[in-house]
Formats: C-alpha cells, sequence, structure tokens
C-alpha cells in the first residue's frame, strides 16, 4: 500500500437533500466565526443519518446509495483518496451465505456505491472480495454483492488460500501471516464492515474486518483477538474505512438468519481514523467503546482515537 496523497485541489459535491456544497474541509456560513462544532480543516469522521422523518417514504437501495456518497462527501470526497490510474480494493463482509435482509454481510448498494465512486475519481481498476467463511460463490451472490459491484464496473475475486503470502505482521502476536498478495498491494483498500453482533467478541466492526485479508486459521485469533487486530490494523495502515449501519445485525452473530436479529439504523459513517469509526459503531449497537478490548487497545497503541467526538467530526441528517 502507497503512502496517502491529497489533491492539489478538493472537488465540490452536492449534499443529497441539504444542498450543502462539501469538501475535505468544512464550510462556514458567512460571516460565522469557527467553532469546536465546525472543523475547519480535514474531516476526520462523518457520519451520515437518514432523517426518521422520511423512512417510511424512502426506497431502501436509494438510502443506502445517497448516504454512503453523503459519507463520502463530507469526508472529503473520494478524490482525497483515489489518485487517477490507482487500483482499489474495495473489502466488504461478504462471508456468509445470507440475503441482504439478514445483516451478516455489508449492504450490496452501499458496496456498489463505493465502486462507483472509485471509477469516477479515476481509479484504473476496483477489485472486491473477501475471504469468506461460507463457500464464497455462494456467498458472494446470495449477499448480492456480486451482481451489485459488477454493474458498478468492480473486478470480482475469489480467495484461494494457496495464493495467501507469508508477510512479515511484526506484531506483538503476530510475527508472520499469510495475507492476500493483492490487497497488500493495492493503492487503496477500502474497508467496509456491516456493524453486527458477534458471538465471541461482541461485535464485529471495521478492525475484525480484517480478518477477511488473511489466510489460514483465524480461529486462533480469538485466543488474544484484541493484540491480533492491533497487529493487523497496524499491517494494514487504513486510510479509509466506512461502516455500514443502514442494517444491523443485534444477535446470533456474526452469520444470523433470523430476521428478528435485525435492526434498521440507516446510517453510514466514514473514517480516516479506524478506531474513531470502531467507537463509533460501538456507540452505535448500544455498547461502550472502552469495553471492548480491541478498540481499547488500539487507541492505547496510537493507531487511532476511540474519544471520536474529539477529531474532526460532521454529522448530518440525509432526507
Amino acid at each position: 500500500m502507497v503512502p496517502n496523497t491529497r489533491r492539489d485541489f478538493l472537488r465540490q459535491a452536492a449534499v443529497v437533500g441539504w444542498g450543502l456544497a462539501l469538501a475535505p474541509y468544512a464550510s462556514l456560513a458567512e460571516g460565522q466565526q469557527p467553532t469546536a462544532e465546525t472543523p475547519t480543516g480535514p474531516i476526520d469522521l462523518a457520519i451520515a443519518r437518514w432523517d426518521p422523518a422520511a423512512v417510511e417514504q424512502a426506497d431502501l437501495q436509494a438510502v443506502a446509495t445517497q448516504l454512503t456518497e453523503h459519507a463520502m462527501a463530507n469526508l472529503g470526497g473520494m478524490g482525497r483518496f483515489v489518485n487517477r490510474g490507482d487500483t482499489v480494493w474495495v473489502k466488504p463482509n461478504i462471508g456468509w451465505n445470507r440475503a441482504p435482509e439478514l445483516a451478516a454481510n455489508t449492504n450490496p448498494d452501499v458496496v456498489a456505491t463505493l465502486v462507483r465512486l472509485c471509477l469516477a475519481a479515476g481509479a484504473k481498476q476496483v477489485k472486491v472480495g473477501d475471504f469468506t467463511c461460507h463457500p464464497a460463490r455462494q456467498s458472494y451472490v446470495t449477499s448480492g454483492v456480486a451482481a451489485a459491484a459488477e454493474a458498478a464496473g468492480a473486478t470480482l475475486v475469489y480467495l484461494d488460500e494457496r495464493r495467501f503470502k507469508e508477510y512479515d505482521i511484526g506484531g506483538k502476536r503476530l510475527q508472520k501471516w499469510p495475507v492476500w498478495p493483492d490487497m497488500v498491494k493495492a493503492d487503496l483498500v477500502i474497508n467496509v464492515p456491516i456493524a453486527k453482533h458477534h458471538g465471541l467478541s461482541k461485535l464485529s466492526l471495521a478492525m475484525k474486518n480484517y480478518m477477511g485479508v488473511v489466510g489460514e486459521d483465524r480461529g486462533r485469533w480469538h485466543q488474544d483477538l484484541a493484540t491480533c487486530l492491533c497487529d493487523i490494523t497496524a499491517f494494514m495502515k487504513p486510510r479509509l474505512s466506512l461502516l455500514d449501519a443502514v442494517r444491523v445485525l443485534t444477535n446470533h452473530g456474526p452469520q444470523g438468519g433470523n430476521p428478528a436479529d435485525v435492526a434498521m439504523k440507516y446510517t453510514i459513517a466514514a473514517s480516516t481514523d479506524i478506531v474513531a469509526l470502531d467507537a463509533f459503531g460501538a456507540e452505535l449497537m448500544g455498547a461502550k467503546a472502552h469495553r471492548m478490548a480491541w478498540i481499547r487497545a488500539a487507541h492505547e497503541a496510537g493507531l487511532g482515537n476511540m474519544n471520536y467526538r474529539e477529531l474532526a467530526l460532521r454529522e448530518a441528517v440525509v432526507s
């Protein structure tokens, strides 16, 4: 992965519903003075929520698409992260042979929107793939991700365990581990998990979604999950992560299967700080971030800031 480079100019994007001009710098009304609530530098965390008053009339595909567009625009636009000619890997959670309505996998419309935004920003190729738990050719199709991603112009990749390459992770727990080489070589990896319950770790969010970039027996990580997640996060050097919380899985994760365990949150968050994103996700799921061992460990290791409201934050309601 290459270091982050910024554009010489910032493209403006239209906000869905509110009509504000969005850029990586928060805009101020004429005569308004900057405050702690109106950051004037690059945004670290952008949260987009659908207007509760408009939910009954909303088309869920349009909601997922517009929330993703809005969050990315408020974060600075995809051009902040993608340079012309880049190869981008969009890494959703598509590990389970479950339909989108069961909230075990990342929303396919969120994935498709990211693919489209990357290509519009000049990416040469956008790849989509995950090291699945259920058979990949079933999970990719049933999740809806295969059709949505390909229709948006992505290249689907099925990860073959024989093609993982051992890398020097250099972590406290993970010294060496097989990682999918094309993700390591990509100019940008966009980590885009769904927010959901997990029977062992309590929650599965952005840092845990990196378990889908590695091979071998990932179950061993749960012996010391917090340290392993910190190790792989430090190795991957995340630049951009999004949290899909349009639907969330509230129980019987990670694979779910019961519609009664699904709740509608109508929220997308995008961040340059993966620890802040996980802290926000924990809060959204009704948990305390400091009680999630991997979030606390990552904060203490300097991988990000779990006190996400200390960052340059932008929240908006979309309708």
